[in-house]
């Protein structure tokens, strides 16, 4: 089944049908090819100088990897959003891209999540500047980074957020180092920086646009080097120097990490979209492998353990994608919301971090069973097969690790009452027993000590999504 008729069955209509339908046709005739050949290619140079000495940092790339990114932004996985407010469009075009390729749908989802903050915190001279040309639909769209991380790691930006950000006149100037940046080559990007004299912390963090280039054209932050990684080579990922770089305040420095928080959760529902496309290409390539493969006299598909194997992926496939749509639905309700945020908001951020956790790590045991439905071909690169793995390995860490998704739901639920309004949502159509159960072990669980609640948190988290999907999946029926 192709992407596009999988979003028909779940959404009745879906949006903007025309363009997925453009978008899907070109995937067919030119977009996998090109996939293919960047996935091949591998790791980019970084050309740092030119031949006169003077820093340029150019990432020299194979031939069509422009026309592989730019496809989605004319088609409005940006634009949709900003002047249409359709996010349900930018995340179904989102899908199709990531069923063909995961990690091209990184800098897709890293520029939407620049582009919405800079225009909900942008001044008008700043997006007349830098998100006008984030909409562009010619081929040379503007794309965007959210660089977070720095050395120490992401989990804990508070402690390990070292960027400082001394003011400059109308702006601020960056100084310090990020470790893992998507979308190196991006034109602009958001990051967090530690303000001149801000306390130490989370609370101290705000949120910055540093464009690529300065007012005089000189490069204003460089790129230290192109990282190797397992898989998602459609993203290219680097270490970034910040020296002295022009930076923006977005919003107020006094909620800044709302700000950054409210840029990860978009893109961890782009994670969760992508983690459900991923399941959907890993249970057709087994399927369309097991109904060609002869053994034991008849095809695979039809011996009783592949049946049931097929069967429970297919179940699986369906509760994956009624939990990632249920915070894509939420998201275009709340995402013009700045703090202090609504409960709706808060329900939506534990609906995201579920989903996320969730989706992800079943992408990567849906890759890893698709490997072992092929044997022996399904390890060899020739047959495309092991780059679902490759791929998917990543779903679970990027923008906060499986145990990070955990315990951002358990402090929705501890201190936004966000499980009280998830068993709200779901009454309509969850099983009145199960609910009954869930409410009584909500309770239970908050009643344990705070240590114990996060020692324990694989015995709520992973059952509890689980049991929304299901839930979710029967309001779909």
């Amino acid at each position: 089944m192709t992407p596009l008729a999988y979003l028909k069955q779940q959404l009745g209509a879906p949006p903007c049908e025309d363009a997925l339908t453009a978008y899907q046709q070109w995937w067919a005739t030119t977009g996998r090819a090109l996939s293919e050949t960047i996935d091949r290619w591998g790791t980019p140079t970084l050309r740092q100088h030119d031949r006169y000495g003077q820093r340029v940092d150019e990432i020299l790339l194979p031939a069509g990897y422009t026309e592989l990114v730019q496809e989605g932004y004319k088609h409005g996985v940006v634009w949709r959003v900003i002047e249409q407010q359709d996010w349900a469009a930018s995340f179904a075009l989102g899908y199709l891209t990531a069923y063909y390729d995961s990690g091209l749908y990184c800098p897709h989802t890293v520029s939407l999540s620049t582009a919405v903050p800079l225009l909900k915190y942008g001044t008008p001279a700043l997006q007349e500047r830098y998100l006008t040309p984030m909409l562009r639909r010619d081929g040379a769209a503007w794309q965007g980074a959210t660089w977070m991380t720095e050395v120490g790691g992401g989990s804990d930006l508070g402690a390990n957020v070292q960027t400082v950000a001394v003011p400059d006149g109308d702006a601020y100037r960056l100084t310090g180092a990020k470790y893992f940046c998507s979308n190196v080559r991006a034109e602009l990007a958001v990051v967090a920086a530690r303000p001149q004299g801000a306390p130490s912390g989370v609370r101290g963090l705000a949120l910055f646009l540093a464009p690529r280039y300065r007012e005089d054209g000189s490069l204003n932050f460089t790129i230290r080097r192109i990282k190797d990684k397992i898989g998602t080579r459609a993203v290219i990922t680097g270490e970034v120097d910040l020296h002295e770089s022009v930076g923006y305040l977005l919003g107020s420095a006094e909620t800044g990490v709302y700000l950054i928080l409210e840029v990860l959760n978009i893109s961890r529902v782009a994670n969760s979209v992508g983690s459900v496309a991923l399941i959907q290409r890993a249970l057709d390539e087994a399927e369309s492998f097991a109904q060609g493969r002869i053994v034991f006299g008849k095809p695979l598909a039809e011996q009783p353990l592949m049946r049931t194997q097929l069967a429970r992926w297919r179940d699986t496939l369906e509760c994956a994608f009624a939990l990632a749509w249920a915070p894509v639905r939420l998201l275009a309700e709340v995402w013009a919301q700045t703090p202090p945020y609504s409960p709706r908001y808060h329900l939506f951020r534990l609906l995201t971090h579920l989903a996320k956790y969730w989706t992800a790590e079943q992408a990567v045991q849906a890759a890893k069973w698709c490997m072992e439905a092929h044997g022996g071909a399904g390890v060899l690169e020739e047959y495309g097969v092991e780059r679902l793995l490759r791929e998917a390995m990543v779903l679970p860490i990027w923008e906060g690790g499986s145990h990070r998704q955990m315990l951002d739901a358990l402090e929705a639920i501890q201190r936004r009452n966000a499980g009280a309004l998830l068993l709200e949502h779901l009454a309509p159509y969850a099983d009145p027993a199960e609910l009954n159960e869930w409410r009584a072990r909500l309770d239970a669980y908050l009643q344990q000590p705070p240590d114990a609640q996060e020692a324990h948190l694989e015995t709520l988290i992973p059952p509890l999504a689980e049991w929304v999907a299901r839930t979710l999946r029967r309001r779909a029926v």
